[in-house]
């Protein structure tokens, strides 16, 4: 497996130039730059799994269900201010063959309990919202800045190049994590599980 264990400038030189070779991912990473947000990512599954992809032999938009675009804006947490900006990124996205999954991270906290039963503390930046994502493999987040991939991962890139899942116990649930590990491993048997 290439990338595993190198050092971090070679890790994402390495994730660069598997992440442009995904034309769908990538035309979202370049057409990013034309929308009027400061405080943005475009990560987690989609880009782990288009390494997982890249790793295996796949087509590199095997299993990936939707592109996770985030963004952090706190001055209004509306729906409606949410919605407008949705709005405007999908204008830019189309056409676009994978589902667009847009969420302005300073709101999370108001919906998260609906949606997996527990609350939740309000982020306070973009970058605190990727460190609680569910695995360390996929808290990642990339995005264009001075004709270059900005990564940000809290956890490196070892688990990622190495195809290991590992549960991010920050804010999931075991159920939560199962559920993922289980959905995972029938689109890419070859994952290492580590247990919860």
């Amino acid at each position: 497996m290439f990338g595993i264990n190198a050092d971090l400038q070679s890790q994402i030189t390495y994730l660069t130039k598997v992440i442009t070779l995904n034309d769908v991912l990538f035309r979202v990473i370049e057409k990013a730059n034309k929308i009027d947000l400061d405080d943005y990512y475009i990560g987690a599954g989609c880009i782990a799994q288009t390494i997982w992809n890249y790793q295996t032999g796949l087509e590199l938009t095997h299993g990936i269900s939707d592109i996770d675009i985030v963004y952090y804006d706190d001055s209004d947490l509306s729906l409606e201010a949410e919605k407008a900006v949705i709005q405007r990124i999908t204008s830019v996205m189309n056409p676009c063959e994978i589902r667009l999954d847009i969420k302005n991270q300073a709101r999370v906290h108001l919906w998260y309990k609906e949606h997996f039963g527990y609350d939740i503390i309000p982020y306070n930046s973009i970058e605190n919202a990727i460190n609680s994502w569910p695995t360390t493999a996929t808290s990642i987040g990339v995005r264009m800045g001075n004709n270059k991939l900005k990564v940000y991962a809290p956890f490196g890139l070892n688990d990622l190049f190495g195809m290991i899942v590992r549960a991010n116990k920050t804010q999931i649930t075991e159920e939560i994590y199962l559920q993922k590990v289980k959905k995972w491993s029938e689109r890419w048997p070859s994952l290492t599980v580590i247990p919860w």
